[in-house]
C-alpha cells in the first residue's frame, strides 16, 4: 500500500520517496540538490494521493483501431493546492507536475523564533500574506508544508483555508516531508477533518521547536539563507 495508516497520520511509503527523503535529510546535500530534491519529492507526493486517494472511473475511448473502454482518475481539474511561504515553494514545484491544473493559493506565515514556544509547546505566528483561490464543495485541497513540527504554523495557516472553505469540501490534506509527534497531535485535534500525510514521522523536537532527526531548516537549506 502507497499509503500506510500509522494512527496520528497516514505514512507514505514508496520507496522512491523515502530514498529521496534520505538524501534530503544528509548535511552534505547542498542548496541545488536539496531544492530539486523537494521538487522530486512533492511529484512522487502528488502521484500517491493520486494512487492512493482519488478515484478513477471508466470512459469509453476509441483507439486507431477500435472502441475500447479506458479508465480515468476524476477530480484531476478539481484539486487546490495551497503553498505555505517559503519552504513549501519547491515541494509546491513538484506537486504541480501531478497537479498541473490545480489552482493555487499562497499564505506567509513564520513563526516567531525569538519568543520561543510557550508551556503549551506552542510558537506566535505571524501572518504576512494570504492569498486564496475559490475553494468548492468538489474540491481536493492539499496544504503543502515541508516541515510539520510544532503545528503552530499549520494550526493557523488552517484557520485561514477553512474559513474560505465550505464546510462540506471533498478532501482536505496536510502534507509534510517530515513531522513530530507533537505537531501531527496538534492540528490532528484542532482539526480533525483534515487527513494528515508525511513521509516520515521523526523522533521528538528539541527545545528550540526542531524536528530531530529531521532535516534542518528546509527554507534556509532550499535557497541558501540563515
Amino acid at each position: 500500500m502507497p499509503i500506510e495508516d500509522r494512527g496520528d497520520a497516514n505514512v507514505l511509503t514508496h520507496a522512491l520517496a523515502k530514498d529521496t527523503l534520505s538524501r534530503l535529510r544528509d548535511v552534505e546535500t547542498e542548496q541545488v540538490e536539496f531544492r530539486k530534491g523537494l521538487v522530486k519529492l512533492g511529484r512522487i507526493c502528488g502521484y500517491e494521493i493520486i494512487d492512493g486517494a482519488m478515484e478513477t472511473e471508466f470512459v469509453a475511448i476509441e483507439t486507431p483501431l477500435t472502441e475500447t473502454t479506458g479508465e480515468r482518475v476524476k477530480g484531476l481539474d478539481d484539486v487546490v493546492i495551497i503553498n505555505v511561504l517559503r519552504a513549501a515553494t519547491p515541494f509546491v514545484e513538484g506537486l504541480l507536475k501531478a497537479f498541473p491544473r490545480a489552482k493555487q493559493g499562497v499564505i506567509s506565515a513564520g513563526r516567531d523564533e525569538d519568543a520561543g514556544m510557550n508551556d503549551a509547546g506552542e510558537f506566535p505566528i505571524t501572518i504576512d500574506y494570504v492569498k486564496l483561490p475559490e475553494i468548492t464543495p468538489e474540491d481536493t485541497v492539499i496544504v503543502a508544508d515541508p516541515m510539520l513540527a510544532t503545528g503552530s504554523t499549520m494550526c493557523t495557516v488552517l484557520d485561514h483555508v477553512t474559513a474560505e472553505a465550505p464546510d462540506d469540501v471533498e478532501d482536505l490534506f496536510v502534507l509534510s516531508a517530515v513531522s513530530a509527534p507533537d505537531g501531527l497531535l496538534r492540528v490532528g485535534e484542532q482539526f480533525p477533518e483534515a487527513d494528515l500525510l508525511t513521509v516520515a514521522i521523526d523522533d521528538h523536537l528539541d527545545d528550540d521547536g526542531f524536528i530531530v532527526p529531521g532535516l534542518g531548516d528546509a527554507g534556509d537549506r532550499a535557497f541558501r539563507t540563515t
